[in-house]
């Protein structure tokens, strides 16, 4: 159960920086609207630097239900902790966003634009087209998942791949990558958890102006990331059976 909770304690922060940013940036009447995606690709490293290092040594830090099957796949982690798991990060990025909304409320009042009220809770496609879109999430989650593996030490052996604190400046720094060379498309949300429970959260919080949902994207940024997070592990245990 404590590992759950780390789960839980490390995603929100990193949905309390990581899309506080994002509010900064895009609510009016704020003092952060120049920040730009420089702003936004810096502040999400910083805020998986610090969810990373905050729950590394507990849970191992997912905090991405990609990793989650990911590690699993690769027999790196057990499949019947992942259900908790992801239920733990999700309620983890509901309860981030829900501090977001909260620590922004009077932006939230100011703001008409329902697409940039939206845009603080889950990821939207600079140009919708599902089927690269969901390449991109593909792409991006791979990246991910894939330098985790061997950031986290890829060797294969008996004990679980895990996020130990020192890890979390150069998984910080691989997610800013993600960010600056392959966000641009879809916001990358490379993961599940981070789109979802937020995006659910933004259904059910009563914010002004707040438009709809766009349920009908929301499978790109779940399927994405979870088909990227399981090629990463079949590339990775592939390269480990010829080493």
């Amino acid at each position: 159960m404590i590992a759950y909770i780390f789960e839980f304690i490390g995603t929100a922060m990193l949905i309390l920086i990581g899309n506080g940013i994002v509010a900064n940036i895009v609510l009016k009447g704020t003092k952060g609207s120049d920040s730009g995606w420089t702003g936004i690709s810096l502040a999400w490293g910083i805020a998986v630097f610090i969810g990373v290092f905050m729950s590394a040594d507990v849970s191992g830090a997912h905090l991405n239900p990609a990793v989650s099957i990911g590690l699993a796949t690769a027999g790196k982690f057990s499949w019947a902790l992942v259900p908790g798991y992801i239920i733990a990060q999700v309620l983890g990025a509901m309860m981030g966003n829900l501090l977001v909304w909260l620590t922004y409320k009077k932006q939230y009042e100011a703001t008409e634009d329902t697409g940039s009220i939206l845009a603080t809770f889950s990821t939207s496609p600079a140009i919708k087209s599902p089927f690269w879109n969901l390449v991109t999430e593909i792409i991006g989650a791979f990246a991910l998942v894939f330098g985790v593996f061997y950031i986290a030490g890829g060797a294969m052996g008996e004990d679980a791949v895990s996020l130990g604190s020192l890890d979390a400046l150069p998984v910080a720094l691989l997610v800013m990558g993600i960010g600056f060379g392959l966000g641009g498309p879809t916001g990358y949300a490379i993961n599940p958890a981070r789109d979802f429970g937020p995006r659910l959260l933004h259904s059910i919080l009563p914010i002004k102006n707040k438009g709809k949902s766009d349920w009908g994207y929301a499978w790109v940024p779940i399927v994405g990331p979870i088909i990227g997070g399981v090629l990463a592990a079949l590339l990775y245990l592939l390269i480990e059976s010829f080493i």
